[in-house]
């Protein structure tokens, strides 16, 4: 079993999520914000980052037989996907990835589909690329996410490109095979490209299962790019490494035109050597990682209902981000964010960054020590009392 209590001191190693002063934010704040985890990364990956650095040269790189073998083992062992070697372009994120598609795949004014409350580079990709926002809002009811697929369609009839988030961020939905499909023939009916964003993929609690979009059908996989990446699962996120697939040849090379395009080129380096090691031997620590994961999230379940009853969170399927729904606090947007920020000093996600729905609603990172955790009841049960 690996120790995911220790508790590491990240200040001083050029960490995003604890940069607090540079982002506006009181420096005495927890932050539980970004998605990325408070964990060392498999012990396998550390092993295989030192022997290439002890080796000492760090020219380009290209990705060898044997880093395509291991990525596929991946993907057929898990997903039942069995990827070719053709499908692949590497590129240094799925973010990356976003803007790269949307410019190979629409012009200038054309609908982009999405569904929110969605990650917020989704929506800031289409806006910085001039194309047209089109909205499917998620359907929240009775403490879960579903889809509008009468409003799904009628978006689709106007959009170019459609991106999934599967499994969602925020809202944490495992969608299932049944609502992918009807996804994905809406799409074949009106001619919608789809970029899957699958880079949770990984983090799925039982009893829910991720099924990989390309796979439901050939005539799906056709109109498909799929963004992957052992970021999330693995706590990669610096070493600036996704895979992404197209099957359709047509689909890759404007694809692959358009990443060239953007000036960009040889992958990482120590991103290849620690994706490879992740997916060779990285998967008994994922597995103790999701057993974690799982017990925090009722531990934070537990708490929330102990000390602010009025906060529900959100069924979460997927991914280490709990959402949760504050409506019940009756604060306005502003005011729930200095409660959270100044009073309970907590760095958390406002939920207006994700767009439509996402109003009254905070995201949560639980990907941390239990430890932290109980820190950051601690100081939410302060505020209250105070």
């Amino acid at each position: 079993m690996h120790d995911f209590d220790k508790v590491l001191n990240r200040q001083g190693t050029y960490s995003m999520k604890y940069d607090t002063a540079a982002r506006g934010k009181p420096e005495d704040v927890l932050p539980m914000w970004v998605a990325d985890m408070d964990f060392a990364a498999p012990p396998c990956v550390a092993q295989a980052m030192a022997a290439y650095s002890e080796y000492g040269v760090y020219g380009y790189a290209e990705p060898d037989a044997a880093y395509f073998d291991v990525v596929q083992d991946w993907f057929v062992r898990r997903f039942g996907w069995h990827v070719q070697r053709e499908w692949l372009v590497i590129t240094p994120g799925v973010v990356n990835a976003l803007y790269v598609g949307i410019r190979a795949f629409t012009e200038v004014g054309d609908g982009v589909l999405i569904q929110q409350p969605v990650y917020y580079p989704f929506e800031l990709a289409i806006r910085d690329t001039k194309r047209t926002l089109l909205v499917n809002p998620l359907v929240y009811e009775n403490g879960q996410y579903t889809i509008d697929f009468e409003d799904f369609e009628a978006k689709a009839q106007n959009a170019k490109l459609f991106i999934l988030c599967s499994p969602h961020n925020p809202v944490g939905r495992v969608w299932t095979q049944d609502e992918l499909a009807r996804m994905g023939e809406i799409c074949l009916r009106h001619g919608v490209t789809v970029i899957a964003d699958e880079i949770w993929q990984d983090l799925v609690y039982e009893p829910h299962k991720h099924t990989t979009f390309a796979t439901l059908s050939p005539q799906i996989a056709d109109i498909t790019v799929t963004a992957t990446a052992p970021s999330k699962t693995f706590n990669l996120a610096g070493l600036q490494l996704a895979n992404i697939f197209a099957s359709n040849a047509v689909l890759h090379r404007r694809f692959k035109q358009a990443f060239n395009d953007s000036g960009l080129h040889t992958p990482s380096l120590l991103g290849l050597v620690s994706c490879k090691a992740a997916y060779k031997h990285g998967e008994p620590w994922l597995n103790d990682l999701l057993a974690y994961l799982s017990a925090n999230l009722d531990y934070l379940r537990t708490g929330l209902n102990k000390i602010v009853p009025a906060v529900k969170p959100v069924d979460t399927q997927g991914t280490y981000l709990a959402w949760l729904d504050c409506s019940g606090l009756a604060m306005t947007a502003d005011a729930l964010d200095d409660f959270v920020t100044n009073k309970a000093k907590l760095w958390l996600s406002d939920g207006q960054a994700f767009g439509v729905g996402g109003d009254g609603f905070i995201r949560i990172n639980i990907a941390c020590p239990r430890a932290t955790l109980k820190e950051a009841f601690q100081r939410l049960e302060n505020a209250i009392k105070n």
